[in-house]
């Protein structure tokens, strides 16, 4: 029998405004040209990235923005949506840029309603307010595609166990909220993270954590005595995929990899498939593994190298 051949799942998260705008198109333009599939999450309600600041305090929060040029990336108007410029309803004001990506043979689904509130907040909220804001994301969504979500991915990796439970309630088989856990150079720490289940009680949404890391968390941190920049970062990320034989997940974001970041994007995906990915979709990869036998894992939290704070990571299989 042919082995299943290896997947590179790339998930999308669709963070603002801006991003559902201008990145979205130019991702579905790149991804079209080399016949990729992907998963695209959307933020359904306002963009409040302006209120992003008030994590100054926060330790790692000036080395992210220093080494990653926020502003350039986002853009100045972005940054002061929810400050000093109302922020723009993304599902009412970007339903037709949303509807481009079901249209043109993509999945979607929710990443959150309101970004930055759900990031700064669901991690000590309890579950009246995590499900209220779930199922106004799902309902928002509902009206923008005429049909009910089946998928979600947490906005900044931040759940609580309302939320998981959420999950199983709307009746989603899969999801993507969390994170393997990387070493400083962004290998996985454990060969055995990937697909898994939450809690005592398994949950029957399969978790799908994200196990490379991101362009965000790797631009401008030197790594074995060299500095990554847009000029080797791709071949730091391909060298990653190319030392284990296995599949992966990608989160990727409209802001970055489809605007000032896609000629590194178009690298990944030509190298991935030069090394024998298939560029797939969370559905893709949710299909393979669904009659697997797969670990249950408590929900946890811990840090990632190049990120600030707490975000929820793969534990250990009990």
């Amino acid at each position: 029998m042919t082995p299943a051949p290896k997947l590179l799942t790339l998930k999308i998260d669709v963070d603002t405004y801006r991003g559902t705008r201008e990145g979205v198109g130019n991702l579905l333009r790149l991804l079209g040209a080399y016949q990729a599939h992907a998963t695209f999450l959307f933020s359904l309600g306002p963009d409040h990235t302006g209120w992003a600041l008030r994590r100054a305090l926060k330790p790692g929060f000036f080395s992210k923005v220093s080494r990653t040029s926020v502003v350039e990336h986002y853009g100045l108007k972005t940054l002061m949506y929810g400050t000093l410029l109302p922020g723009p309803d993304i599902g009412k004001q970007c339903a037709d840029e949303m509807r481009a990506v079901r249209d043109a043979g993509f999945e979607c689904g929710i990443h959150t309603w309101d970004h930055v509130l759900w990031q700064d907040n669901v991690a000590k909220r309890g579950a009246a307010w995590t499900t209220a804001m779930m199922r106004k994301a799902a309902g928002r969504y509902a009206q923008v595609f005429g049909a009910p979500p089946h998928t979600h991915g947490a906005a900044g990796w931040q759940m609580n166990p309302a939320a998981f439970g959420e999950h199983d309630t709307a009746g989603y088989r899969y999801a993507s909220d969390g994170r393997a856990q990387l070493d400083d150079r962004g290998a996985l720490l454990s060969e055995a993270s990937g697909p898994h289940r939450l809690q005592d009680e398994p949950l029957s949404c399969i978790q799908m954590p994200t196990t490379l890391p991101t362009l965000d968390e790797l631009l401008g941190r030197e790594i074995d005595g060299v500095l990554i920049t847009t000029g080797n970062i791709a071949a730091h990320l391909l060298a990653l995929t190319a030392a284990a034989n296995r599949d992966h997940v990608y989160t990727l974001h409209a802001e970055l990899e489809g605007q000032k970041l896609a000629p590194i994007f178009e690298q990944l995906l030509a190298g991935w498939q030069a090394q024998g990915y298939r560029l797939a979709s969370m559905a893709d990869y949710y299909e393979k593994v669904k009659d697997a036998t797969l670990p249950v894992c408590p929900i946890a939290w811990g840090e990632i190298p190049g990120r600030s704070g707490q975000l929820i990571v793969q534990g250990k299989a009990r």
